[in-house]
C-alpha cells in the first residue's frame, strides 16, 4: 500500500498566518491553481482513491486532484486539523510560537486539542489502513492539513512531541510518499512539490 499525503492547497488564512484548525476557511484562487498544477504533476501516478479531512480545504484540494480519474473521495474526521480552540484566527502570541517552536511545552488553550490527541487519532487512521488486507495492492491519496500532517509523520517515524514538527510546516500542496509493508509504514520521500513556487 502507498500513501500519498498532501497537505491542502493555500487559503487567504494562509496567507495571512491566521490559525484556521477546525475553523472551515476555503481555498482561495491560489490555492486551487496550485492543487491543478498539482494535479497536472501527479497525473502519471496511479491512485486508487483518496481519503480527506472534511473541511472544505482540504476536500476541495482532494477533488481537484483527482478530477479527471473519476475516483471516489472518502472523509474521515481523524484527518480534520488540530483544534486550536479559542486561539483560532489569531496570529501570534506565547502559545502559538509554543506550538510551532517547542511542542513540547505547547498548552492548549481552552477548546482546544492536544498534540497527544492528535497523534492518538491519525495513528489509529494508519493502523486501520495497515489491517486492512483489501488495500494492501492499492495507491491512495490522503488530503490533510499541516499539524495532521505532521501527526501522521511522526505517528510513522516513531517520533516524540519535542521532534513534531521534523523541520517545517509542509508546504501547501507538498505531497509526501509512505509505504506500508506487512503492517510497517515508511517514508519513501516528503514534502516534494509539483509547482512553480511563488518568488
Amino acid at each position: 500500500m502507498k500513501l500519498y499525503i498532501v497537505r491542502h492547497g493555500k487559503t487567504d488564512w494562509n496567507v495571512a498566518r491566521r490559525l484556521q484548525g477546525r475553523v472551515d476557511i476555503p481555498l482561495n484562487e491560489n490555492g486551487r491553481e496550485i492543487a491543478r498544477k498539482t494535479a497536472e504533476g501527479i497525473r502519471n501516478i496511479p491512485i486508487d482513491f483518496a481519503i480527506s479531512s472534511p473541511l472544505s480545504r482540504a476536500k476541495e484540494t482532494a477533488e481537484i486532484l483527482v478530477n479527471k480519474r473519476k475516483i471516489p473521495v472518502y472523509l474521515d474526521e481523524r484527518l480534520e486539523e488540530i483544534s486550536f480552540g479559542v486561539m483560532e484566527g489569531q496570529i501570534k502570541n506565547e502559545q502559538i510560537d509554543h506550538f510551532f517552536h517547542s511542542p513540547e511545552s505547547y498548552q492548549p488553550p481552552k477548546g482546544a486539542e492536544s498534540i497527544p490527541h492528535l497523534l492518538s487519532r491519525t495513528e489509529e487512521f494508519l493502523e486501520e489502513l495497515a489491517s486492512n488486507p483489501q488495500l494492501k495492492e492499492k495507491n491512495i491519496l490522503i488530503a490533510t492539513h499541516g499539524a495532521a500532517t505532521r501527526a501522521l509523520l511522526a505517528n510513522i517515524k516513531h517520533l516524540s512531541i519535542k521532534e513534531f514538527w521534523s523541520g517545517s510546516v509542509p508546504k501547501n500542496c507538498g505531497i509526501t510518499l509512505a509505504e506500508c509493508e506487512n503492517g510497517i509504514y515508511r517514508i519513501i520521500w516528503e514534502d516534494r512539490i509539483f509547482y512553480q513556487e511563488e518568488r
